[in-house]
């Protein structure tokens, strides 16, 4: 618990009234102990989530407005409502519903574990952007087949090794086959460890010019399947795009001399994607606008 009010206080939408964050956290403690399901939650202005009780990520959304300021604004202020958005390990629909209710853009959602994925589409459906989403409840990889998941650690389950059990069969596909002939602008890839893979059944749209930024999580999890996570840095930057900061408030890009294990924001054809986020609309979340 230590850490997350650390994580709260500090969170930059919360460092201006600490106080106010801090009684939210009291509020969700105090109501999700009363609840026996899920709770709806204004998300942002456009926008609202079921979160339920022990969702890591939903619920920092409740404390903080975004849970991951600095990724979710980049993406509230590059995307616009003709572009197609592809969230690989979307949960419970964070992103998604970001992407798709509060800008308006197409969105294709990729949860494997089938009983995250009826808590994305229950957040499809309380948004009532079924026309513009696709969610798909499988998994992506290098190529067609079947994996082994954990199904009990909510945000972060994850590709099964081979010494965890309780674990369900997934079906998997490559990003190239899912995507066909559909061009995205942005792809958020946050697959506890499994990114690797997951590039490489990307290889035709990795080379597609449309694709301008990557979110993607680099937190050493590809450890546990024996990857090293700074070949995913060299093969981003092999198809041109560079490691960047985005700071919403001031929507500055600031370049990345270097690969980081951490969350990163990957960019190709910087001067376009800093046009767009200089131009997007303004957004307000917990009473702040960026």
């Amino acid at each position: 618990m230590v850490n997350t009010l650390k994580f709260i206080v500090s969170h930059p939408l919360n460092k201006a009234n600490k106080a106010a964050a801090l009684l939210r956290f009291v509020q969700w403690q105090v109501r999700s102990r009363m609840s026996n399901g899920p709770m709806v939650h204004p998300f942002t202005e456009k926008s609202k989530l079921y979160v339920s009780k022990g969702e890591t990520g939903a619920t920092g959304n409740v404390y903080c407005g975004l849970h991951e300021f600095y990724d979710m604004g980049f993406l509230l202020h590059l995307l616009r409502p003709t572009d197609l958005f592809v969230d690989i390990g979307a949960n419970i629909g964070s992103y998604t519903i970001l992407a798709t209710a509060e800008i308006g853009a197409t969105t294709i959602s990729i949860e494997p574990v089938p009983a995250t994925f009826k808590r994305l589409t229950a957040n499809i459906d309380l948004n009532k952007i079924n026309n513009h989403t696709h969610p798909l409840n499988i998994a992506l990889g290098k190529e067609q087949g079947v994996l082994r998941f954990t199904k009990s650690f909510d945000t972060v389950n994850h590709v099964a090794t081979e010494q965890e059990t309780d674990t369900i069969d997934v079906p998997v596909d490559t990003l190239d086959n899912i995507l066909q002939q559909n061009n995205p602008i942005l792809l958020k890839i946050d697959v506890e460890g499994f990114e690797t893979e997951v590039l490489n059944g990307a290889a035709r749209t990795l080379t597609n010019e449309s694709l301008k930024a990557i979110i993607i999580e680099l937190n050493g999890s590809g450890n546990r399947y024996g990857y090293n996570e700074e070949l995913i840095h060299k093969k981003l930057t092999g198809h041109g795009f560079q490691p960047f900061d985005y700071d919403p408030f001031t929507r500055t890009l600031t370049p990345r001399s270097s690969f980081s294990d951490a969350n990163t924001i990957y960019l190709r054809d910087t001067q376009y994607v800093a046009g767009r986020v200089k131009s997007a609309r303004k957004v307000s979340v917990l009473g702040q606008v960026f």
